[in-house]
């Protein structure tokens, strides 16, 4: 029966986005939803961008493993990233009317800029995707005991199938209900579960010392992981392309960042549910399997009635399909107009939209090919995703904002630098975190390539003037 209802689940996702492409006609349409989405559906779209299986099951693994120490990349750094963005980057990206990150590199650095992003910034979701979809394979293989790789095969064919039709009319309407079903569920069960745990004061009583410690231990590398795990995806996330349709598909300005607001304050209380349920469920079943990742589909399959396991698995589905049709859409969009339209500037909107379309399957395929040759913890993929475009991506997309004096060298520097010593600092081990240093390294190469590239513009511009 369980099986039946999340069956039916899944095929309605494919009947929303039948029903959504009758309003796709363009590739605007496809992208960003022709830019007319309300507020409701514009905080709904941007609050669903990462909560998915990192939320319910990555962050709830580790929280019961190393308490709050352990989860300030997610939720923490999520919300704190979304809040910059409504802070600091939809506004200005918003009046450019522009379709992808990469377009503002090619407007405010040149074409070179825009190519290489555009390169940087695909890759940079595979992991991201992969998580998602070993996540729901882990969801549906407890639920129907078939092995892990076919749910995988099946749900990502639904993913692409609805991602297909409807682009993101199709993941808007989606998530809006997919919303309204996690909250409910996680709140049903949080309350539940509150009440057999008997209160704070035993959860207290029963978690270790330092359990809810908020700060770092007062050294010096205490603080640099604990920076690096905010920066993570409070930082790394902001130059993805994901989190920036979604934002950019709001109807005005105004709407965007109001969404991307509410999306922060949504997601910093909504994801606290996840973790409390897996702390709860550790103190009530300490009989449960000792893989963390499946402490709550395990604890809902043997202690929930049937209405609660579709409800609960109706939302971890409902998570899940959100962030990753969302996530195979971003860099389907940058390889059709930042990589096919760079080498095809001729190519019509038809064409474009086809392109896109193509490159959400063959996206696809990789990601499902990646989710079932690798067997890694879900929370690294994700930290593995945004620490890429962190390294690379952040630093010229803020200069090329905030600081009038950067240049192509500078930004150019920046991405390749950047991303250099953050994979030689992997490839070493080193004792401090390899993206800090290769932050560093991104910001060193935009001021220095900056600076040089400024200087000799002023000594061939003075050699003239004599």
């Amino acid at each position: 029966m369980l099986l039946l209802f999340i069956t039916l689940y899944l095929l309605s996702n494919v009947a929303v986005g039948a029903w959504a492409a009758r309003r796709v006609t363009t590739s605007q349409d496809f992208v960003l939803a022709g830019r007319r989405l309300p507020l409701v559906l514009a905080a709904s779209v941007t609050f669903a961008t990462w909560f998915g299986s990192e939320t319910i099951m990555g962050a709830p693994a580790m929280f019961v493993e190393g308490g709050v120490p352990a989860i300030i990349e997610e939720p923490f750094g999520s919300a704190l990233c979304l809040f910059l963005v409504g802070a600091f980057f939809a506004r200005p990206l918003y009046r450019l009317n522009i379709t992808t990150f990469c377009d503002y590199f090619r407007i405010r650095f040149g074409r070179a800029a825009e190519l290489l992003s555009a390169i940087m910034i695909i890759p940079s979701y595979f992991s991201w995707i992969a998580a998602q979809l070993i996540a729901i394979g882990i969801v549906l293989s407890v639920v129907t005991d078939i092995p892990r790789e076919y749910c995988i095969l099946f749900s990502a064919s639904v993913v692409m199938l609805y991602t297909l039709l409807g682009g993101m009319w199709s993941i808007s309407i989606t998530d809006f209900f997919h919303n309204l079903i996690i909250v409910v569920a996680l709140a049903v069960l949080a309350v539940m579960l509150w009440q057999q745990v008997g209160g704070w004061e035993i959860i207290q009583q029963r978690t270790p010392a330092n359990f809810f410690r908020f700060l770092p231990e007062a050294t010096l590398k205490g603080w640099i992981e604990y920076l690096a795990a905010w920066f993570t995806i409070g930082l790394g996330s902001i130059p993805q392309q994901d989190i920036f349709q979604r934002v950019m598909a709001a109807k005005t300005e105004d709407t965007s960042v109001r969404a991307s607001y509410l999306a922060s304050g949504m997601y910093l209380t909504i994801a606290m549910l996840p973790l409390f349920i897996a702390l709860s469920a550790r103190l009530l079943h300490p009989d449960l399997p000792a893989d963390n990742q499946l402490i709550i589909p395990n604890m809902v399959m043997q202690h929930g009635n049937l209405p609660l396991q579709v409800l609960f698995f109706g939302a971890v589905t409902s998570a899940i399909l959100s962030v990753s049709s969302g996530a195979i859409l971003a860099p389907a969009t940058v390889f059709g107009e930042n990589i096919m339209k760079f080498f095809r500037p001729e190519l019509s909107d038809q064409a474009l939209l086809k392109t896109i379309r193509w490159a959400v399957v063959v996206i696809t395929v990789i990601c499902v090919w990646m989710s079932t040759a690798r067997d890694t913890n879900i929370f690294d993929l994700v930290g593995e995703s945004s620490a890429f475009s962190l390294v690379s991506l952040f630093v010229p997309l803020t200069a090329g904002i905030y600081w009038k004096r950067a240049n192509l060298t500078g930004c150019l520097w920046s991405m390749a630098v950047g991303l250099g010593v953050w994979l030689l600092c992997l490839w070493l081990a080193t004792d401090y975190s390899p993206m800090m240093w290769g932050l560093l390294a991104s910001t060193l190469g935009m001021v220095g390539g900056s600076f040089i590239r400024n200087t000799a513009a002023r000594s061939a511009q003075r050699s003239l003037n004599m």
